[in-house]
C-alpha cells in the first residue's frame, strides 16, 4: 500500500482525491490546509475518516511517515511545500506550474535529484486521448514533418480567489497545459518566443487576462496560441481549438471530438494541391489516458520500477521556460531565448 499526503484542499483538490479513491493501492493517509476546517471538510466529503488532518505539512509528514506528498497549493508555495516533501524523503507529485519562478523550478529539481525522490507534474493534457492520437499520427509521417502549430484558447470563467489577483493569470495559471501540449505533440524543443499581454475592457483579472505568443519550437516549427479568460460567448473547449500544418497536409482538432487531417495527393485543382482525408488512428494499446487518474498511476508505478515518470520535473521545466520566456517577453516588448532556461 502507498502511503501519499495531499496539501492544498481547495477546489482543486478534488480531481485528486476523486482520481485517488479509484486506485487500488493507495491510501490518503493526511490532508493539510492553511484552514484546517477547510481539511477536515475535505475528509468527510471523501469518507477519510482515518486520515491525520493538520495546518502544518512537516508536523503531518512526521506523523503519518508516507510515501508522496501531493501538491496542490498556490503555485508561491511549491518550493516550500517540495522542501518539506525531500527532506521527509518523500516522493512528490505537484499540480501544475512546477514553480513560480525559474531560480525556483530549477531549486527543486536540484532537491528531488540530491534527494533521489521522484519528481513530477501534473500535465493532464497529454492523458487526453486526442493529444496521444496527435503526436502518434505526427509521428508517423503520414503529412510529413510539422512546420507550424497553431492554437486558441477562448474562455470566460469567474473563479474568485487568488487566479483574479494573479500576475500574468493566463500564462502562468492556464497556458502551460496549451504549450506543453504543443511541444509534446510535435516533439518540440522550445528556443524563442515573442508575447504580448492585455486586459480588455471587461476583464474581471487584475492583469494578464489576455495574451498573444508565437514560439519557435525548433527544427523549422513555429507555434502561435492566442488566449483569453475574460472571453465571452463562442468558447473553446479547455484543451484549445488546434490546427497543425506539416509538409504534406494539415491537422485541425475542435479540443473535444472532432479531430481530422487532410494530405496532399497527386495533381491540382486550379491554383491548390488536390487533398483528400487522411485517418488518424485510434489510440493504441500502449498510449496513457486519464487525466489526473492516468498521471498518478503513472507516478505510482514509476516509484515502484524506479523508472521516471512522462511529466517528470527536468523534462516539464522546458514547458514552465515557454511561460517564463512569454511573460518576460511581455514585459519588455522584445523577443525572448529560451533555450537555456529550457535546461
Amino acid at each position: 500500500m502507498m502511503k501519499a499526503v495531499l496539501v492544498g484542499c481547495g477546489a482543486m483538490s478534488r480531481q485528486w482525491l476523486d482520481a485517488a479513491r479509484q486506485i487500488d493501492g493507495l491510501a490518503i493517509v493526511g490532508l493539510v490546509d492553511l484552514d484546517a476546517e477547510r481539511a477536515k471538510a475535505r475528509a468527510g466529503e471523501y469518507d477519510l475518516t482515518s486520515a491525520v488532518i493538520g495546518t502544518s505539512l512537516d508536523a503531518v509528514l512526521e506523523q503519518t511517515k508516507p510515501d508522496a506528498v501531493f501538491d496542490v497549493v498556490v503555485p508561491a508555495a511549491r518550493r516550500d511545500v517540495a522542501f518539506a516533501a525531500f527532506a521527509h524523503h518523500c516522493h512528490l507529485l505537484t499540480e501544475k506550474p512546477l514553480a513560480d519562478s525559474p531560480q525556483n523550478a530549477r531549486a527543486i529539481i536540484e532537491a528531488a535529484k540530491q534527494a533521489g525522490r521522484v519528481h513530477a507534474v501534473v500535465q493532464n493534457r497529454r492523458y487526453v486521448a486526442n493529444v496521444r492520437r496527435i503526436r502518434r499520427f505526427l509521428q508517423s509521417g503520414a503529412i510529413g514533418n510539422p512546420t507550424s502549430i497553431h492554437a486558441d484558447f477562448f474562455i470566460g470563467p469567474h473563479f474568485g480567489g487568488f487566479r483574479e489577483e494573479m500576475a500574468h493569470v493566463l500564462l502562468l495559471d492556464m497556458a502551460i497545459h496549451t504549450f506543453d501540449a504543443a511541444r509534446y505533440m510535435v516533439a518540440g524543443e522550445p528556443a524563442g518566443v515573442h508575447c504580448q499581454e492585455w486586459d480588455p475592457a471587461n476583464s474581471w483579472y487584475r492583469q494578464g487576462s489576455s495574451a498573444s505568443a508565437v514560439f519557435d519550437l525548433g527544427g523549422g516549427k513555429v507555434f502561435t496560441y492566442a488566449g483569453s479568460w475574460c472571453a465571452a460567448g463562442f468558447r473553446t473547449s479547455w484543451e484549445g481549438s488546434w490546427r497543425i500544418v506539416a509538409e504534406r497536409g494539415s491537422l485541425i482538432w475542435d479540443g473535444h471530438d472532432a479531430l481530422k487531417a487532410e494530405t496532399v495527393v497527386p495533381g491540382r485543382d486550379g491554383l491548390l494541391d488536390k487533398t483528400e482525408p487522411a485517418e488518424v488512428p485510434p489510440l493504441d494499446a500502449s498510449d496513457r489516458i486519464g487525466g489526473h487518474l492516468g498521471i498518478i498511476r503513472d507516478f505510482m508505478h514509476a516509484i515502484e520500477t524506479g523508472t521516471e515518470p512522462e511529466t517528470h520535473g527536468a523534462d516539464n521545466i522546458k514547458s514552465l521556460a515557454m511561460v517564463f520566456g512569454a511573460i518576460e517577453s511581455a514585459e519588455t516588448g522584445r523577443r525572448v531565448a529560451i533555450a537555456e532556461e529550457a535546461q
